[in-house]
């Protein structure tokens, strides 16, 4: 995708990201959108506007690289199944920044849209958007605390994995428990590659 193209798909998710606003809930399901990688190096072409997505929800919910529970309908409002997004999900309450995301950029918040973020990459000043990067040492302690919470995870997919209910619960919306168990032993492993490395 064309690097205009792709601020402009971005530019529509957070137009998308606003209309969450409007969905009745006692509190914001989605809390923040950022964006990170090559659209933020000025890429062009880019092959997917890499974005994460913020969740009320805790760090044992949102696993790294697994789909978070109640995320499905958000993949469907936001249309992020319709090709161009690459989208990864993040408690409120973890750091964003993460081994893979890098220097993100907030792109929509609950306090509406980040339009000088928006026009900025829109006239290629990438230096007007790009904040300072977190500490190693910091990192190190983040990436095995995602590690526990992704291996907590793995555990439990696992050990349910088999058991009718759980399979039941875990099926719908073009989802079957395979996907779960896919995405929990990948995001071990990609946690568990980031620690080696680091090592």
């Amino acid at each position: 995708m064309r690097y205009a193209r792709a601020v402009e798909r971005l530019r529509m998710l957070a137009e998308e990201c606003e209309r969450t606003r409007r969905v009745p809930a006692d509190e914001p399901f989605l809390r923040a959108a950022y964006v990170f990688g090559d659209l933020l190096d000025g890429a062009d072409p880019i092959d997917a506007v890499e974005v994460v997505l913020v969740l009320n929800l805790p760090p044992e919910e949102v696993a790294w690289e697994t789909q978070p529970p109640g995320t499905a309908w958000l993949v469907d409002f936001l249309r992020l199944d319709k090709g161009g997004i690459a989208y990864w999900w993040r408690s409120h309450r973890d750091p964003v920044a993460n081994h893979r995301i890098r220097e993100p950029v907030r792109f929509w918040s609950l306090e509406g849209i980040e339009k000088g973020v928006l026009e900025a990459l829109r006239e290629r000043r990438f230096e007007s958007v790009r904040g300072a990067a977190g500490g190693g040492e910091a990192r190190v302690a983040q990436v095995a605390g995602e590690l526990g919470t992704a291996l907590e995870h793995l555990r439990a997919v696992h050990e349910a994995y088999w058991d009718r209910r759980w399979r039941r619960e875990h099926r719908g919306l073009g989802r079957y428990p395979e996907h779960h168990l896919w995405e929990a032993v990948r995001g071990y492993l990609d946690l568990l590659d980031a620690r080696d490395e680091r090592e």
